[in-house]
């Protein structure tokens, strides 16, 4: 399990990121029209995940934001904004935006990417949400790179991730 903090306060969760090197765990997860994106979808292209606890708080727009930016700039490459919240939530905000470099994702109906992942915060307010993590998975499916954002209310490392691309 990880340790993580959200303003100072001490949390867990489930788990651990998966190991650099290894297969990235397969996921099953919610388009914004509803239909189903497996992580097999996008194998051939570098894939990053950008995990967070709710798209609506302000550190979590951000990071969506900023990868929406990078995405554009970046060749064979899919960002994943993944979260809990509904798709239409996560719709709502890409639409309000005008973000379209990135593809929003849901966890909403049983939260198995965040158990397989291992980022399901296990206690506190914030309990069975994501906890704030980025992962970064090569054309083959590996696993190139992980940040545990270990104080929840803080943006994840941009450069380190972008340079693992």
């Amino acid at each position: 399990m990880a340790k993580i903090t959200l303003k100072g306060n001490p949390f867990k969760t489930v788990g651990k990121l998966p190991k650099v090197g290894k297969e990235a765990p397969k996921f099953s997860l919610i388009k914004a029209d509803l239909s189903k994106a497996k992580l097999k979808d996008f194998k051939g292209s570098k894939v990053i995940l950008n995990i967070f606890p709710s798209i609506d708080t302000g550190t979590c727009a951000a990071s969506v934001r900023k990868f929406n930016e990078e995405a554009s700039k970046l060749e064979n490459t899919k960002v994943l904004c993944i979260s809990r919240d509904l798709p239409f939530a996560q719709a709502r905000f890409c639409g309000a935006e005008g973000l379209e470099n990135v593809i929003t994702l849901s966890d909403f109906a049983r939260g198995k990417f965040g158990k397989a992942y291992g980022l399901t915060i296990e206690n506190g307010p914030l309990a069975n949400l994501h906890s704030r993590a980025i992962v970064i998975i090569d054309e083959k499916g590996k696993v190139v790179y992980t940040e545990q954002v270990p104080e929840i209310v803080d943006e994840p490392n941009y450069e380190a991730a972008l340079k693992a691309i």
